[in-house]
């Protein structure tokens, strides 16, 4: 844990801040404007990357995974320019709540891979790109974009010890429980052998 330097009025801020900022559904924006239709009754009803990519639109697809990952980004950077770092943690948790269970959707939202990338990022650019190399690693291997996205969850815990001072250790546990938690239903999959992979329809 980073030390605590901001008050708790100022945490509290940050953390509501930060949740409205990873609250923003772009996936469901994006689909709207670009003439997709309703996220929600397409494919998984995700409102993420991968379910808009199912529209067959890839640039409504990779703009949805720039802003879902730049919303955590900028929630982080923000606290910690206008605050401190115990701010910008509480703000990446946030923020990553937000986005899996905003207030706008009845609290059903994506499973947070594009924002996780994104709020290392910010955090420690070494952890997400060390993030970022290990999805990428593990979805060439096994050709599943949702182990890639768990293992990556699962080993930046090591990122950080291995990386940084470890003062986000914390932060990364309670991250990796909750994509682990989002993507219960791909781990089920996963050990039936019965998830999608990578380019198949």
């Amino acid at each position: 844990m980073p030390s605590i330097d901001s008050s708790m009025t100022q945490l509290l801020l940050w953390a509501v801040l930060g949740y409205l900022m990873g609250s923003i559904p772009f996936g469901m924006i994006i689909a709207r404007v670009m003439g997709l239709g309703n996220l929600r009754s397409i494919g998984s009803g995700n409102i993420g990357a991968t379910n808009v990519l199912r529209t067959g639109n890839k640039p409504a697809a990779a703009l949805t995974l720039l802003f879902d990952a730049a919303k955590g980004a900028i929630a982080v950077l923000l606290a910690r320019a206008l605050a401190q770092e115990d701010a910008a943690q509480i703000a990446a948790l946030a923020a990553f709540l937000g986005h899996c269970f905003p207030v706008w959707l009845g609290f059903k939202g994506g499973k947070g891979v594009a924002t996780f990338l994104g709020l290392w990022l910010a955090l420690d650019w070494r952890v997400g790109v060390a993030c970022c190399l290990t999805w990428l690693v593990a979805a060439a291997i096994w050709r599943i974009s949702s182990l890639g996205a768990l293992v990556a969850a699962a080993m930046s815990a090591v990122w950080v010890l291995s990386l940084t001072d470890g003062s986000a250790l914390a932060l990364s546990i309670m991250l990796t429980v909750l994509v682990f938690w989002r993507h219960r239903a791909n781990l089920v999959r996963i050990k039936a052998g019965t998830e999608p992979k990578i380019g198949q329809s």
